[in-house]
């Protein structure tokens, strides 16, 4: 079977001084990131569609439900590291700010608080689960960069928790066989995107 992840599209810049979840919903780059990713997978059949409960997550993945005609189940175990944190700031924009904050961030300051192997071991899991519950079948997977990271690390034997960026709406399938066997069959696949920045050279 194949089991696609999907890292959401980009979302607005929250920082709440109530401590509350940011919980961000999607910017307006980001809602047309998610239409063009629908717009893209359109011509493939998957036979379940799943997302993280984030608010980033299932919006981006309300196009693909409707494009592909399925239901999207929310699965718990997909959620990010930092869903309970007040603040996100998408990491295009830290760098930009604050290149030192950006350094430490992705040198372990973006998980520091959290136990990050327990979260490997939920989101490896929960995918596995997934994958149990659809022998033979294609399922869609629409989560963040620390899950796609944490399972492609598990399949790959890679131990640094984030050793690469998937980019918004990026597609990375893996697929798993029924003797437990799981492998990588391509990574952070952003052709929509590209596509989508040619348009706008042209129009210039």
């Amino acid at each position: 079977m194949e089991v696609a992840l999907v890292r959401h599209a980009l979302p607005e810049r929250v920082e709440r001084v109530d401590g509350a979840p940011a919980d961000p919903q999607l910017s307006s780059v980001g809602r047309a990131q998610a239409e063009r990713l629908a717009g893209w997978l359109a011509g493939e059949r998957f036979d379940a569609l799943y997302t993280s409960p984030l608010r980033r997550a299932a919006e981006t993945a309300a196009p693909l439900a409707e494009t592909l005609g399925l239901n999207a189940i929310a699965e718990p175990g997909v959620a990010e590291y930092d869903a309970a944190s007040s603040a996100y700031v998408p990491m295009e924009e830290l760098k930009a700010e604050d290149p030192e904050a950006w350094r430490a961030a992705v040198s372990g300051g973006l998980y520091a608080e959290i136990d990050i192997h327990a979260f490997r071991r939920e989101v490896v899991a929960s995918l596995d689960r997934l994958i149990a519950g659809h022998p033979g079948q294609r399922i869609l997977v629409v989560a963040h960069a620390g899950v796609i990271n944490a399972f492609a690390g598990h399949v790959l034997g890679i131990a640094e928790p984030l050793f690469f960026e998937p980019g918004y709406t990026s597609v990375s399938r893996f697929l798993a066989a029924s003797s437990g066997h799981r492998s990588v069959h391509a990574l952070n696949e952003t052709a929509h995107l590209r596509e989508s920045r040619a348009g706008e050279a042209a129009k210039a």
